[in-house]
């Protein structure tokens, strides 16, 4: 997995930091979290949206290092939504993460979400 060192150590941290608001399977629910599974890597296809995924309370906020964040986004990105990932992906860095995770979105997160999601119709994206 590109960006993914470890993958065992990705998954574990996966468990510990977003498992138990999206779900095992990434489904999420309205309640906590949305839906991750066949739907986050939609983000990386349009403009902000890489940086939203660096940017959401969970992942801002995340007890992991830059590295392990930047490892576990990257992982899951892979493990839930391979089909939407570019091909010309490039892997979150741990410089990355860290200079997008200072700036976390707050209560704006769902209207930045919904703006994002709106731009995938227009994009087309498959």
């Amino acid at each position: 997995m590109p960006g993914v060192a470890d993958p065992v150590r990705a998954r574990q941290h996966w468990i510990l930091q977003c498992q138990g608001c999206h779900r095992a399977d990434a489904t999420g629910t309205p309640q906590t979290a949305p839906t991750m599974a066949g739907f986050v890597a939609r983000f990386l296809q349009v403009p902000g949206g890489r940086d939203y995924l660096a940017r959401v309370p969970g992942v801002a906020t995340a007890a992991l290092s830059d590295a392990d964040l930047a490892e576990v986004v990257n992982w899951s990105l892979m493990r839930f939504d391979p089909a939407h990932v570019p091909a010309d992906f490039k892997p979150y860095t741990a410089a990355e993460i860290g200079r997008l995770r200072h700036k976390p979105l707050r209560a704006e997160a769902s209207a930045v979400r919904a703006r994002l999601v709106a731009d995938f119709d227009e994009t087309k994206i498959p």
